[in-house]
């Protein structure tokens, strides 16, 4: 027997326990019989102010990273989001090759990482050559997200970056913070922006950017779970968040 709320999919989605931002933002791109439940990766709010710092976030999520899969697996969700940007992006596409196959063979099912969804989110718009990246990181992780889209084909030409303090204050960046470092990029021509950083609440300002800009504005939020229903099956356009969910 289905369950009854989540008779369609139940989604385990594994956050940092900083994060304030994923979970209100996949349970509003909700489709009805979808369950989103949430695992939660215990870390500390690390301070983010430099390169030494913002490099301790591979190694605190360590401990407890298996542990977060484990909890959420046991309400036996078909599909796993991994909702944490930079250990997605760190090392390229060898490291997301292999963080991928260590969370499908700890989870026993299949997983979506925010690098690889956003790269199958860019080749829905095959126009798209130069490629600006809006995130919270310091440069070692913009670096990283750079790398990663350079080695999947795109050129990466604009960066800004919010630097946000700590863990839980990238979730305090604010619509202004958002809107400026958009329009910073698209003056230098993009042909489309990927945000960064899951706990920057992009998913409604990247859906009203993409008028005003004329271009597509990917947040990695609606990437990721644009391919964890699209791989389940589940083909509902949701509006209100972009392009990418209401028209692919």
């Amino acid at each position: 027997m289905a369950d009854r709320l989540g008779y369609r999919l139940k989604l385990g989605v594994v956050i940092p326990s900083t994060n304030t931002i994923v979970q209100p933002e996949t349970d509003a791109m909700r489709p009805h019989g979808v369950t989103n439940h949430i695992g939660r990766i215990h870390i500390p709010d690390l301070p983010l102010t430099n390169d030494t710092e913002f490099a301790q976030i591979m190694t605190a999520i360590e401990p407890d990273l298996f542990g977060a899969v484990d909890r959420v697996m046991s309400c036996k969700p078909a599909h796993v989001i991994m909702a944490m940007s930079i250990p997605t992006f760190w090392g390229g596409m060898a490291g997301a090759d292999q963080l991928l196959e260590r969370l499908k063979a700890r989870a026993g099912v299949s997983v979506s990482l925010g690098s690889l969804a956003c790269v199958e989110a860019l080749r829905k718009f095959p126009q798209v050559r130069n490629v600006g990246i809006l995130t919270p990181y310091q440069p070692v992780g913009d670096a990283h997200v750079a790398r990663f889209f350079e080695e999947n084909g795109w050129r990466v030409t604009a960066v800004h970056s919010l630097k946000r303090p700590s863990e839980v204050l990238i979730g305090h960046a604010t619509t202004q913070d958002l809107v400026d470092g958009l329009k910073a990029m698209a003056s230098q021509g993009v042909d489309a922006i990927v945000q960064a950083g899951t706990d920057l609440a992009m998913a409604d300002v990247a859906a009203e950017a993409e008028h005003w800009l004329g271009i597509p504005v990917i947040a990695i939020n609606v990437a990721t779970y644009w391919s964890a229903l699209r791989k389940n099956g589940i083909a509902d356009r949701v509006h209100g968040f972009g392009t990418l969910l209401s028209e692919h």
